[in-house]
């Protein structure tokens, strides 16, 4: 069973200045209440538009962002191909209800597509839908309401930008991830995505839809999807994820009096995430899997139905992710072995992107041992250092 403990590999790209400063990122992070007041701060400079570039981008930013553009991502995905990892870049400026943000969005989304041609270093693009149009609208769909002129025109451009992106996929040779939404206007999303899946993947998986394991919902619609496919003579392709608006679920549930779409517990959301990742495995032929977890029993389950079926570690239908500035641990051990690993590597503007790093530090604090795993494996690694420079001299 391959193991995830050598932190020589993980961390081989890595400099000594880059752990130190790491090691400090993380014993922050591992204060919730340090991170809680750390991100109202910070919520608060934005509103009141102060100035904390100077502040953000040699710490947080740097740890879990590409860059803040296109060029400068492509840098830290150059670095990482060195090592066998290759790059997701997500322009990760959150969704905004003003349509001339939403045009700006689809158009670095569009140069981040038409990057990926020829290039080496990505696998993958992506796109999160809210940042194209209004969740309004994306409700009002989901719920089968009817739009206004104005709404149905802008949910026709919603879809004709997603087709848009699909097409350049397909020109740039480099499948295109759609990630998931709250789950309250995901319908909308998954039926535009899988009009999209019906076109683009008949004979190669070109567009992935993204499904989040912790709704209790997911593992019925995935199969009922793959049912679809089948009958409509198309590849399915899936981004298995656990989920990351758990909180924000539970509390909209309870406020409006409907019962939670999550799972009560994490051993039911990483019981339906393996037996998803287990039905898309027995139907490889028509399924392919980008599986995105920081789990190492998911990713040691997975590659070992893998060598179990005897199917390459490099087998193009399965992708293994983690995020930039974590699991380093699981990814570059992944590489190292020859399997396919794609980083998600965030990039945007540092005032834009804060709020996708304010959710990582708040994630890191919540999500059950992540931060102290990554302190270990990051204090491993510097004494090892130690170790072998003492030897040396």
């Amino acid at each position: 069973m391959i193991q995830f403990n050598d932190t020589k590999i993980a961390f081989a790209w890595r400099s000594n200045n880059e752990l130190v400063k790491a090691k400090v990122l993380f014993q922050t992070i591992a204060w919730p209440a340090l991170v809680k007041v750390g991100s109202a701060m910070l919520n608060l400079a934005l509103a009141i538009r102060f100035p904390i570039s100077w502040i953000v981008k040699p710490t947080i930013f740097k740890h879990f962002v590409g860059g803040e553009n296109l060029a400068e991502s492509n840098k830290t995905a150059q670095q990482l191909l060195q090592y066998n990892v290759k790059s997701v870049l997500d322009y990760s400026v959150e969704g905004a209800d003003d349509e001339a943000i939403q045009e700006d969005a689809f158009n670095e989304i569009l140069r981040s597509v038409q990057n990926a041609k020829g290039n080496a270093s990505i696998a993958f693009t992506v796109f999160k839908p809210t940042g194209l149009i209004s969740t309004i609208i994306l409700e009002k769909v989901s719920n089968g309401e009817e739009l206004s002129q104005h709404e149905s025109a802008q949910f026709d451009l919603f879809k004709q930008r997603v087709k848009t992106l699909c097409e350049q996929s397909v020109s740039s040779n480099t499948p295109i991830l759609v990630d998931a939404e709250d789950s309250w206007y995901q319908k909308a999303i998954d039926d535009v995505v899988h009009q999209m899946m019906e076109e683009f993947n008949k004979e190669k998986v070109f567009v992935f839809n993204t499904l989040q394991m912790y709704r209790t919902d997911r593992l019925d619609f995935f199969k009922a999807a793959h049912k679809d496919a089948l009958g409509k003579g198309y590849l399915l392709g899936v981004k298995f994820v656990r989920g990351a608006y758990m909180e924000k679920e539970r509390a909209r549930a309870q406020r409006f009096g409907y019962p939670s779409p999550i799972h009560p517990n994490k051993e039911e959301t990483d019981k339906a995430f393996d037996d998803a990742q287990h039905y898309a495995f027995e139907n490889l032929d028509t399924i392919s899997i980008f599986c995105g977890t920081h789990n190492e029993q998911s990713v040691q389950k997975l590659c070992g139905m893998m060598q179990s079926k005897g199917i390459p570690n490099n087998d193009a239908r399965i992708t293994f992710s983690q995020l930039l500035g974590m699991s380093d641990n699981i990814s570059f051990m992944l590489a190292h072995k020859g399997y396919n690993v794609a980083k998600y590597i965030p990039y945007g503007p540092v005032r834009k992107v804060m709020p996708y790093l304010i959710r990582r530090a708040e994630e890191n604090t919540s999500v059950k041992g992540q931060t102290g795993r990554e302190l270990s494996l990051i204090r491993t690694e510097l004494k090892r250092r130690k170790h072998q420079h003492k030897l040396k001299h």
